[in-house]
């Protein structure tokens, strides 16, 4: 079928989900690739990736495409479904012969509680969904088709038997090369990676078991299943022969450091290449590890600390000591590394006490960047479940952001409200930025170079302007 592969638009500024953790309008504008949405895409013929927020597409231009396609596969997930709904009912609106279905954590977990809630959708294709997805697009009978839930001739919802995970992960083609036919690299930036950046995945799946994490609980799994060195380091150099302009790559597995031996493998091979990269990593790599990647051109690792209260971990089951993430934070310090540092409020155990001490944590190791997020009680993950079982959460009022897109604190302890989890955002980043070594460490950085100070003035535009609308959200409350 002619398949169009679309990221809907919805909230100005919003990270629609296609490859961000928490779906949110970002502090910063921040855009990710799409890569749950390229993977498939590269595996069907012909097909077209539509990617609207970051390229401002609006809905009319899309919908004047409507019948160039068969086939339309959307990205959903919990905060963008009732607008990503609206997209497909303008679709067919258009072309009514135009079948469509949803792919992403929200229908993994729930495709029944989906597709009774839109009527318009004609299935989804649940959990690892890539060659789901190719078999529908391939003509394949739908009563056939492993790990689809469809509607069949009498609008009966049908749920096939689950599709194996997949074991063997270089049978997946690169995402890059949908990338380069459909994407404009340009307009993908995050705040702490250089642009213009590539990022995509090396494995899937994530053997910690942090009870918020949405991934491996719902798409990937706690196995970590890696394409082989050789098959990474060929997409790596088809890059640099398509995109000569890339600054950096991004490893965007859930935790690249989960295979230690495969890391330095790659490291060494990226080395010979002479390339600048990052990747996401566990507070607990080995000093040897870091010093290896760091020669062979790491230049970042994004680190989820979450908390700096050591019990607030445990709750979270984060298998992390704070004493070995202040060591690993300082052996990145002494061996140049940069840290982008993401922080959790709000999670099961949290306190006014223990907000002041992962603030003082945060202060203390002093990550080079760092992301405050809200706990988000994804459906499908143990926080969602033991939220609901303990009435932290008001199921009725789930909603994990406002009607701009900015991400609200859903949980409410008896001891802690809402607003008060809410605001302690800002404090946080406040406390951290607004200091005396941290802002001329920033100013420092800006004045060697006149790219980055353009940069930076330009992210504290957008991050007054994301505090001054998050203050209305609190008024709102």
């Amino acid at each position: 079928m002619r398949t169009l592969f679309l990221q809907a638009p919805t909230f100005d500024g919003f990270d629609g989900g296609a490859g961000s953790r928490y779906q949110a309008k970002r502090e910063i504008k921040s855009f990710w690739y799409p890569t749950w949405l390229a993977q498939p895409a590269a595996l069907v013929p012909n097909s077209k990736l539509i990617d609207a927020p970051p390229h401002n597409i609006k809905l009319d231009e899309i919908v004047a495409q409507a019948n160039d396609f068969d086939l339309v596969v959307l990205h959903t997930s919990v905060p963008s479904f009732k607008s990503d709904v609206k997209t497909i009912e303008a679709l067919k609106a258009a072309n009514p012969k135009l079948i469509a279905g949803l792919i992403g954590a929200k229908v993994a977990v729930d495709a029944a509680g989906a597709m009774a809630q839109a009527p318009v959708v004609d299935f989804c294709a649940r959990n690892e969904f890539d060659f789901t997805v190719k078999d529908v697009a391939d003509g394949k009978p739908m009563s056939e088709i492993k790990g689809l839930s469809y509607r069949d001739a009498n609008g009966t919802v049908v749920h096939n038997e689950d599709r194996e995970i997949m074991t063997d992960m270089d049978q997946l083609p690169f995402v890059t090369s949908v990338y380069k036919r459909d994407l404009e690299m340009e307009k993908y930036f995050i705040g702490y990676l250089k642009h213009p950046y590539i990022s995509f995945y090396s494995g899937r799946g994530c053997k910690s078991r942090c009870t918020f994490c949405l991934w491996p609980q719902t798409v990937g799994g706690h196995t970590y299943r890696t394409r082989s060195v050789a098959h990474v380091i060929e997409e790596i150099k088809y890059c640099l022969k398509e995109f000569p302009q890339t600054k950096e790559f991004f490893f965007d597995d859930d935790t690249f450091t989960d295979n230690l031996p495969r890391a330095e493998e790659i490291a060494r091979e990226l080395g010979k290449l002479g390339v600048t990269w990052s990747c996401n990593a566990k507070a607990n790599v080995p000093r040897e590890t870091l010093k290896v990647l760091k020669e062979n051109g790491l230049r970042l690792l994004l680190v989820g600390y979450e908390s700096g209260n050591q019990q607030i971990l445990h709750n979270i089951k984060k298998g992390m000591r704070v004493e070995v993430a202040e060591k690993f934070t300082k052996d990145c310090h002494d061996l140049g590394i940069a840290i982008h540092g993401t922080f959790i409020l709000g999670l099961p155990g949290e306190t006014k006490e223990t907000i002041q001490e992962t603030i003082a944590f945060a202060k203390r190791i002093n990550p080079h960047t760092i992301q405050v997020s809200l706990a988000a009680p994804y459906p499908g993950t143990f926080l969602y479940k033991q939220a609901v079982e303990n009435g932290w959460l008001d199921v009725e009022n789930a909603e994990l952001v406002d009607e701009n897109g900015v991400q609200v604190a859903p949980l409410h302890y008896p001891h802690l409200s809402h607003t008060e989890i809410f605001t302690s955002v800002e404090e946080f980043y406040k406390k951290f930025y607004f200091r005396a070594p941290k802002i001329a460490s920033i100013v420092s950085e800006m004045v060697r170079s006149p790219d980055m100070m353009k940069r930076r003035l330009r992210e504290g535009v957008e991050f007054y302007r994301f505090l001054k609308e998050r203050q209305g959200t609190a008024k709102a409350a």
